[in-house]
Formats: C-alpha cells, sequence, structure tokens
C-alpha cells in the first residue's frame, strides 16, 4: 500500500495533535503510517525542534479476532 492509499485508508483513526517526543509541541498528524499484523506504526516528524520518533499501537489479540 503506498503511503498516500494507506493514509487514505487509516484517515478517521489517524491520531492528531500528538506531543512531540523530545520538546512536547503537538504535532498535526504523523508523516507515515505502516499497518501490520496487529499493529499500526505512526512517524512523526516535530517540525518546531527537528526530531523524528516512531509510535507504535499494538492492539489486543481479542479485538482483532472480533474484527475479522
Amino acid at each position: 500500500m503506498t503511503k498516500a492509499n494507506t493514509a487514505a485508508a487509516h484517515t478517521g483513526d489517524i491520531p492528531r495533535q500528538n506531543p512531540c517526543a523530545q520538546c512536547g509541541t503537538p504535532i498535526q498528524r504523523p508523516d507515515w503510517i505502516e499497518p501490520g499484523e496487529g499493529r499500526i506504526s505512526y512517524l512523526w516528524n516535530c517540525r518546531a525542534c527537528g526530531y523524528r520518533f516512531e509510535a507504535v499501537a499494538i492492539f489486543d489479540e481479542a479485538a482483532i479476532a472480533l474484527a475479522a
């Protein structure tokens, strides 16, 4: 899935205003979203201080089974 398609597929679930892990400035949205088996990874880039970091959301196996 391409970056544009990934973002479009998860538009309603994209975290917003996540604070920068270094300076705390809210970041409007992640630069990259990568879904995987039982998880979604988000790449954040702070425009205020230049810090880049990844956050991973891991889903409960029971929730995945119910969604299938």
